[in-house]
C-alpha cells in the first residue's frame, strides 16, 4: 500500500523547524478517529467534538496538551481550572485508556493508518518503538541538500508512504530519553547511517531508491528505548525503585522456581464491593528496609510483619526501628518474596508499595491483569505476560508511586536511595533504580532472550548464599519473563489467604 503526503518541493535549508510541544502529554491525534496520541498512560474523555486527557494523578489537558482542569477519578468528576464542572459522573472504569507513543529522541510524528514516529536519522518506528522502515528523502537538484520530501520504506522494501513531507507534521521531544536532543532537520540517509541510500534519476529530483550496503535495515539501536526509571520513596525511609524495560523479543518459559506448594488449583479471587480499578503498570524494588505498613501509626492494628536477622526472624517489636534510619535492627522479611502456587502457573502473588496518598491501604489486595504491553515500550517480554494475574497486597507506600503503578517487592529489583541490605550478605544488587535487570537490559543490548539469560545468570550468582531471595529473583525472569513496567489493568479483591498467611 502506498499513500502521498504533501508533495511539497522545498530545499531543507529554506525550512525552519520549529517544536511547539515541548512535555505536553499530547503528542497529536489518529487522523482516521481523531483518537489522541500520549507520551503517558492517560484517559481519554469526549464531550462532543471536545477530547480531555486525564492522566493517572488527575490532572486534565486540552488536545493542544495544556491544563485545563483536574479530575476525581474515583468520584467521577472533571472540573475546569476556573471550578465550572466539565463531567460529573463518569465512569472512569469505562473510558477508554490510551498507552504511550515512545519517542526516545526529537522526531516528527505521523498519524495515518497508525502512528509512525519518523527519526532525523532515517528511521522509522510504530507506537510502540519498533522499527518498521525507513525514510528515505528526496535531494534538491540545485544544492545537492537532502529536501523535507521523501517516502517511508518498510523494512521489507515495500514503499509505505510517497511523498511524506516532514514540514507539515509536528516536532516532539523525547519522552524516555535521558536529555533533551536537538531539533531535527532532514538527512540524507546515505550520509550518516550504513542503510538505504539515495540515488538519482533523470528528472532532476532522485527518487528514494535501496541499494545495496552492509546493513539495509534500519540500525536496532537507532531504534530502542533509552533507559530510564523512576522511585518511590517510602516513608519508612526506604526507597522502591523501577526500571523502563527496553525492546526484546523472546519470553522465559513458565517457573515453578518460587512456588509454594498447593493444592493445585489457583485460588478464587474475590473481587471487593466497592473497591477501587483503574489501569496502570508494575514497577519493582527491594531495600530490605521496614516496611511502611510495620509502624503503630500507619498500620491501624493491622501490621505487615517485619523481621531481624537478615530477615529471618519475626520482630513484633512494632517500635523497633528501621536498619534504613540507623541503629534499628527491623528489616523485610525475606518471606516476602513473590511466588507462585502449583498447578496455577498464569496467577502469581507478591507484595507491593502503593502511592503515599493510598496511606490507608495496609493490607489491601489488588488483582493486577496484565496486558502484554509496556509503559515505555512493548516487546516480546511483556507480550509473554498477556493475560496473566498478579494478585498483590500493600505493605507499603511511596511518595513518588503515582496511581495505578504497583512497585512489588522482588529481590535484586533495585533498592532506590536507602540500601538497607547491606548486612543480608547477598552480591552487588545491580542499578540502585532497576537492579539486576536494569544491568542486563544494558548489557544485553535489549535483546530478549540474552536479557532473561542474564537475568538468571545474576540471581544465581548475586543470591548464591540465599535460596529465597533467589527464588524471587528468579520470579522476575521466568514468570514474568523479564518483563520491566508491564502495564496492567487492576481490581481491588478480597485478599486470599495465601497472601494473609504471609502478610
Amino acid at each position: 500500500m502506498k499513500k502521498k503526503f504533501f508533495k511539497l518541493l522545498l530545499s531543507a535549508a529554506a525550512v525552519a523547524f520549529i517544536c511547539n510541544c515541548g512535555d505536553d502529554m499530547l503528542v497529536g491525534t489518529n487522523n482516521s478517529d481523531n483518537t489522541p496520541i500520549v507520551n503517558q498512560i492517560s484517559f481519554l474523555y469526549r464531550d462532543g467534538s471536545t477530547n480531555y486527557l486525564i492522566d493517572a494523578n488527575g490532572v486534565v489537558t486540552n488536545e493542544e496538551g495544556v491544563t485545563v482542569g483536574i479530575a476525581d477519578i474515583q468520584g467521577g468528576l472533571i472540573v475546569a481550572l476556573d471550578n465550572t464542572v466539565i463531567a460529573k459522573d463518569v465512569d472512569f472504569s469505562k473510558l477508554e485508556v490510551l498507552t504511550p507513543t515512545i519517542i526516545t529522541s526529537t522526531a516528527w510524528v505521523l498519524s495515518a493508518d497508525q502512528v509512525y514516529v519518523i527519526y532525523p536519522d532515517g528511521h522509522v518506528t510504530d507506537a510502540n518503538g519498533l522499527s518498521v522502515g525507513v525514510i528515505i528523502f528526496y535531494t534538491d537538484p540545485e544544492t545537492g541538500l537532502p529536501t523535507t520530501i521523501g517516502n517511508i520504506v518498510a523494512i521489507g522494501g515495500d514503499v509505505m508512504f510517497e511523498d511524506v513531507d516532514v514540514s507539515t507534521l509536528k516536532i516532539y521531544q523525547a519522552n524516555v530519553a535521558p536529555s533533551p536532543t536537538p531539533i531535527p532537520t532532514p538527512t540524507n540517509s546515505s550520509a550518516n547511517n550504513p542503510g538505504p541510500v539515495i540515488t538519482s534519476s533523470s528528472d532532476g529530483y532522485s527518487d528514494p531508491v535501496i541499494t545495496s550496503s552492509e546493513n539495509n535495515n534500519p540500525s536496532s539501536s537507532s531504534s530502542k528505548a533509552k533507559s530510564s526509571s523512576s522511585s518511590a520513596k517510602s516513608s519508612s525511609s526506604a526507597k522502591s525503585s523501577s526500571s523502563v524495560q527496553q525492546q526484546s523479543s523472546s519470553s522465559a518459559p513458565k517457573s515453578s522456581s518460587s512456588s509454594q506448594g498447593g493444592n493445585g488449583s489457583c485460588p478464587t479471587i474475590k473481587t471487593k464491593s466497592g473497591g477501587r480499578s483503574g489501569s496502570g503498570w508494575a514497577t519493582r524494588y527491594w531495600d530490605c528496609c521496614k516496611p511502611h505498613c510495620s509502624w503503630d501509626q500507619h498500620a491501624g492494628g493491622n501490621h505487615s510483619r517485619q523481621c531481624t536477622n537478615k530477615g529471618r526472624t519475626n520482630d513484633t517489636n512494632w517500635g523497633n526501628g528501621s536498619v534504613c534510619d540507623g541503629g534499628g535492627s527491623a528489616m523485610t522479611c525475606i518471606s516476602q518474596i513473590p511466588f507462585t502456587i502449583d498447578g496455577c502457573s498464569d496467577m502469581a502473588f507478591a507484595f507491593a508499595a502503593v502511592p503515599a496518598s493510598d496511606g490507608g491501604s495496609c493490607g489491601k489486595c489488588y488483582q493486577l491483569t496484565f496486558d502484554g504491553k509496556g509503559k515505555y515500550k512493548t516487546d516480546a517480554n511483556t507480550k509473554a505476560l498477556n493475560g496473566k494475574k498478579l494478585i498483590v497486597m500493600t505493605t507499603n507506600v511511596g511518595t513518588d508511586v503515582s496511581q495505578g503503578q504497583f512497585d512489588v517487592m522482588i529481590p535484586g529489583g533495585g533498592v532506590g536511595i536507602f540500601n538497607g541490605c547491606a548486612s543480608m550478605g547477598w552480591g552487588n544488587q545491580g542499578a540502585q533504580y532497576g537492579g539486576l535487570l536494569a544491568d542486563c537490559e544494558g548489557q544485553s543490548k535489549d535483546l530478549p532472550s540474552k536479557v532473561v539469560t542474564c537475568l538468571k545468570d545474576k540471581c544465581n550468582s548475586v543470591f548464591s548464599n540465599d535460596s529465597e531471595a533467589k527464588k524471587g529473583c528468579l520470579f522476575l525472569a521466568e514468570w514474568m519473563h523479564a518483563a520491566g513496567n508491564p502495564t496492567h489493568k487492576y481490581t481491588e479483591v478480597e485478599c486470599p489467604d495465601v497472601l494473609k498467611q504471609k502478610y
